[in-house]
């Protein structure tokens, strides 16, 4: 009996850009740390793709949940996905996507003003389950090639009875904030600076090792170029 045919991929969802700013709403506005926001959707979309693990807040039955799990996203929307029994992954509901970057911590000479270097997104919308078969396929391929770019191409495609068991949600990047610290810390200038305390900033990078094969892997296989090349690299 032949294989089952594996579906093809249809083309990029959604191709068309929103505006190059953000705007701002209710749930977006910057109330704090407003010189630590930014309106740029660059910023937003730099914080996308320096990372590929995001936290999905949802109520579930009057109860909050928050899911961690890998995303992929194109001009105009954040895709996540998993199982069709997740009840976090119903649809039709309110949602908070969070993508968070650490990038230090910043050490002052008082505890008060210690902090981190971070990069953070918090994206706002309605979650909508994503049914027509093109688009959750083009959705399934962007979340892959954003975790692992060039693995949708290497590896088997899901099946359809794969693709039955897997629900994929599609949440607007319309309305996101943005914010971002950087630099020492804010103590320098007043009077703990006498103290004579080292203060600064321990930085936090991650970079991939080397890859490790599957035990029962024969020996032979060779580790596919778009896998090896990012041996030392960091993610985005």
């Amino acid at each position: 009996m032949s294989p089952e045919p594996e579906p093809e991929p249809g083309p990029e969802p959604h191709p068309q850009r929103l505006p190059v700013s953000l705007p701002q709403t209710e749930l977006t506005r910057h109330r704090r740390l407003r010189e630590q926001g930014s309106l740029e959707r660059a910023d937003l979309e730099a914080i996308l793709d320096a990372g590929f693990v995001c936290h999905l807040g949802v109520v579930v039955e009057g109860r909050p949940l928050v899911v961690p799990t890998v995303y992929g996203w194109d001009e105009r929307q954040l895709y996540v996905h998993g199982s069709v029994a997740g009840r976090s992954l119903a649809g039709g509901t309110p949602v908070c996507v969070t993508v968070t970057h650490v990038d230090g911590l910043v050490l002052a000479r008082s505890v008060f003003e210690h902090g981190v270097n971070y990069r953070s997104a918090m994206i706002h919308g309605e979650a909508r389950k994503v049914t027509d078969p093109q688009e959750k396929l083009a959705g399934l391929r962007l979340l892959t090639d954003h975790a692992a770019p060039g693995q949708w191409a290497y590896a088997r495609r899901p099946s359809r009875k794969e693709l039955a068991a897997t629900t994929l949600l599609a949440v607007s990047l319309e309305e996101a904030s943005v914010k971002v610290r950087t630099g020492a810390p804010d103590d320098g200038d007043g009077p703990d600076a006498e103290l004579g305390l080292w203060a600064g900033v321990l930085p936090l990078t991650s970079t991939w090792d080397a890859p490790v094969p599957d035990p029962l892997l024969p020996q032979e296989t060779p580790v596919p170029t778009h896998i090896a090349r990012r041996e030392g690299t960091r993610h985005g």
